[in-house]
């Protein structure tokens, strides 16, 4: 055997072996740059997005595969989907609220739009909706309030800290509030202008509530003292959700709270509802109840009850942001949680 050869052969295999692990290394090195670059690019997303889709139609076979399929064909991953169907009225009627992962790449927003508007036409639907909060800017709520703060400033504090998927456009009350109050320093500090229109008996202001809120998509009542009349609701002509307190009995008129303390009962609750021009008698969108004794005092009676207010307030807000509520049979709702 030749050792010089030998020799010369190992170091040869040596050489060789090194410079392919260093080829690996730069080639690992140079996949993952580009990998890095094309994600932080625009032409390759991150992440994938969330969409939200609501139907109502006629109860037909097919409805949830025709969904089902119409999002997988994009590439999308069902998540969730949420279904009714009425009875109460002769016909059917089928109701859903699914939800979607998707990859925007695969599914642009006007593709989708005009996807789900096909499957609509396809079965004769009275509601077709698509939202993709990543992408849709927020509904424009605007705020109608009195005196009492506590379901005003809980609802601010909510949406700064990003629990309200809504925009806040305007918080309008017939109380005047100072400029060094919580409230107004709060609402100067984001830009959410605060207008006070004095209300009277015979002068409620309507007009000029219309002008101020004609751009919103939809208005919120916390504990806004004031009935608005039939010509606002036609006139405005969009959602209005309302908070109630739930006093078992009920206590109507002045200081409901004492009046309920002082009788002594023992369940108190709230309710948010949509306005109709029937007094408080409008579809329920939730409803809260709590316990009270003996034991409470009428600060504690009060504050137990306010706190259900505005728990009850929030939750209805969400639900409406979120798509989450059908109308139906009239004076109904469906809730999907």
């Amino acid at each position: 055997m030749n050792w010089n050869r030998l020799v010369r052969g190992c170091a040869e295999a040596l050489r060789c072996k090194a410079e392919f692990a260093r080829s690996r290394d730069a080639l690992g090195m140079t996949r993952n740059f580009s990998c890095r670059t094309l994600k932080e690019s625009n032409h390759f997303p991150s992440r994938r997005m969330h969409g939200v889709h609501v139907f109502q139609c006629s109860d037909q076979l097919g409805i949830v595969a025709s969904i089902s399929q119409n999002i997988a064909r994009r590439g999308g991953n069902v998540l969730s989907v949420d279904i009714s169907i009425d009875f109460d009225n002769g016909s059917p009627i089928f109701y859903s609220r699914s939800e979607f992962s998707f990859d925007p790449l695969l599914w642009p927003r006007d593709v989708m739009q005009a996807d789900f508007k096909e499957i609509g036409e396809s079965f004769g639907a009275d509601k077709s909706l698509v939202r993709v909060p990543d992408v849709d800017p927020d509904l424009k709520m605007a705020v109608l309030a009195s005196w009492q703060d506590h379901c005003l400033v809980d609802l601010l504090h909510r949406w700064q800290e990003g629990a309200l998927p809504a925009q806040i456009t305007a918080v309008i009350s017939n109380h005047s509030r100072g400029p060094n109050t919580h409230v107004v320093r709060f609402l100067d500090r984001h830009g959410i202008p605060y207008h006070y229109l004095p209300t009277t008996k015979s002068n409620k202001r309507e007009a000029e509530i219309v002008d101020l809120v004609q751009d919103t998509d939809f208005l919120v009542l916390a504990r806004y003292m004031q009935v608005l009349s039939p010509s606002f609701l036609r006139t405005y002509g969009k959602d209005i959700i309302n908070i109630h307190h739930g006093l078992l009995p009920s206590f109507k008129g002045a200081n409901p709270y004492r009046q309920a303390y002082q009788a002594g009962v023992k369940l108190i609750g709230a309710t948010s509802h949509f306005v109709t021009e029937e007094l408080d008698d409008g579809p329920i969108i939730e409803q809260m109840v709590d316990r009270v004794s003996h034991r409470d005092s009428l600060s504690s009676f009060a504050m137990k009850s306010e706190n259900l207010e505005k728990q009850c307030l929030a939750k209805a807000i969400k639900y409406y942001c979120e798509q989450r509520i059908v109308r139906y049979s009239g004076n109904k709702t469906i809730v999907f949680i």
